[in-house]
């Protein structure tokens, strides 16, 4: 009796380690597979959503050029001689681009939406601080482009970070 026990285990024992090895080659064999599947998955994700995100950075580039004072001020001729009024009119074409840009958001980083928000929020508050000095129309004109020649445009900093973050997604 013991001689077939010993007998059964000696034909079982090689049986069971053969079938675990093959149970565990082909489980590797098939997580391999599946890895390679979602990679392969991301891969091609990433190459239909790429242009997107590039076209939105595109639209967020030609946005803040837009808004650049000093081709806002080229584009926004005055309508009146009075300073708020064209403040308002210069003030409304920044918001009726941004809102155009809005939906742009969801396609590019998070640095880059607020980097684009804090521009068009600079440009906007410089504009109110230069006109509160200016007593016409023309002269708030004069006095946006002197001051933006002597410092850095806003929108050129911005333009600069969105550059880095395509050549990131590149």
């Amino acid at each position: 009796m013991e001689d077939k026990i010993v007998e059964g285990l000696a034909y079982v024992l090689p049986a069971l380690v053969t079938g675990g090895v093959a149970y565990y080659i082909l489980s590797a064999f098939i997580k391999q597979d599946n890895n390679e599947k979602k990679f392969a998955a991301l891969l091609e994700k990433k190459k239909e959503s790429l242009p997107i995100k590039l076209q939105a950075y595109e639209r967020m580039l030609l946005f803040c050029e837009r808004i650049n004072p000093v081709k806002l001020l080229i584009r926004v001729n005055p309508i009146g001689d009075k300073t708020e009024s064209y403040l308002h009119l210069l003030i409304a074409n920044i918001e009726q681009e941004f809102e155009h840009n809005l939906v742009q958001q969801l396609y590019i980083s998070d640095d880059s939406w607020k980097a684009v928000v804090a521009t068009k929020l600079a440009i906007i508050a410089k504009l109110r601080k230069i006109s509160e000095t200016s007593e016409t129309a023309i002269e708030l004109r004069e006095k946006v482009l002197i001051n933006y020649t002597k410092e850095e445009n806003p929108t050129e900093t911005v333009v600069a970070f969105l550059k880095q973050e395509v050549k990131k997604l590149l």
